[in-house]
C-alpha cells in the first residue's frame, strides 16, 4: 500500500510569486520522496501548480473532482487519475479516505472548510492523520490566533489546538503530516 498525502489549497494563485512558489515547491517534494498526491482535481490556481510540480517531479498524482466542475472546464486534463464525484462532499469525502496526512496551502473558503473539516474529525476520532499547514507570507497566523481565542474562551481544548500544526517550508510540512498524529483526547470540556 503507498502512502499518499492530501493537500488543500486554493483554486486561485493569490497575489504574487511566493504563493505559487510554496505551490510548485510542494508537489515536487512530495514526488521526490515517492508519495502520492491527493488534490482537488483542477488545473487552475494552486491546485495546478501543486499537481504540475509533483508530475514533473516524477510523482503520482490523483485529482478528485466533482461534475460540476468537470463541466466548468477546470478539470486537469494530465494526472496519473482523475476520480469524478457527484458532489463536493463526495469529493472531500473520497480525499481524505485513507490519507496518511493532510498538507494544507493558502486558498479561500473551500481550503479552509477542508482543512478545519478534517481537524474537526481528528477531534472527534473519525480520523487519525495530521492536519498541517504550509505558512507562506503569514497566511495562517490570524487562524492560529482565532484558535487561540477559542481555546482561552473554553469552546476548544488546549490539546485539540495542537491538532493543526503550522510550518514554513514544504520539507517541514510532509515531514509534519507524515508524523504520528496527537493522540486523542475527548473532544468534550468538563465545566
Amino acid at each position: 500500500m503507498s502512502v499518499s498525502l492530501t493537500v488543500f489549497c486554493g483554486s486561485n494563485r493569490g497575489v504574487g510569486e511566493a504563493y505559487a512558489e510554496a505551490a510548485a515547491e510542494l508537489g515536487a517534494e512530495i514526488a521526490r520522496r515517492g508519495i502520492d498526491l491527493v488534490y482537488g482535481g483542477g488545473r487552475v490556481g494552486l491546485m495546478g501548480l501543486v499537481a504540475d510540480a509533483a508530475l514533473a517531479a516524477g510523482g503520482r498524482v490523483t485529482g478528485v473532482i466533482p461534475q460540476h466542475l468537470v463541466d466548468a472546464e477546470v478539470a486537469h486534463g494530465g494526472l496519473t487519475e482523475l476520480v469524478v464525484t457527484a458532489s463536493m462532499h463526495e469529493r472531500k469525502a473520497r480525499m481524505i479516505a485513507g490519507s496518511s496526512g493532510f498538507v494544507v496551502l493558502p486558498g479561500g473558503f473551500g481550503t479552509f472548510e477542508e482543512a478545519l473539516e478534517v481537524v474537526t474529525w481528528n477531534q472527534l476520532g473519525l480520523v487519525a492523520a495530521p492536519v498541517v499547514c504550509l505558512d507562506v507570507d503569514a497566511f495562517f497566523v490570524p487562524l492560529v490566533q482565532q484558535v487561540g481565542r477559542a481555546v482561552q474562551a473554553g469552546f476548544v481544548r488546549a490539546e485539540h489546538a495542537r491538532l493543526l500544526t503550522i510550518v514554513g517550508t514544504a520539507r517541514a510540512a510532509v515531514d509534519a503530516a507524515l508524523a504520528p498524529p496527537p493522540p486523542l483526547v475527548p473532544k468534550w470540556i468538563e465545566p
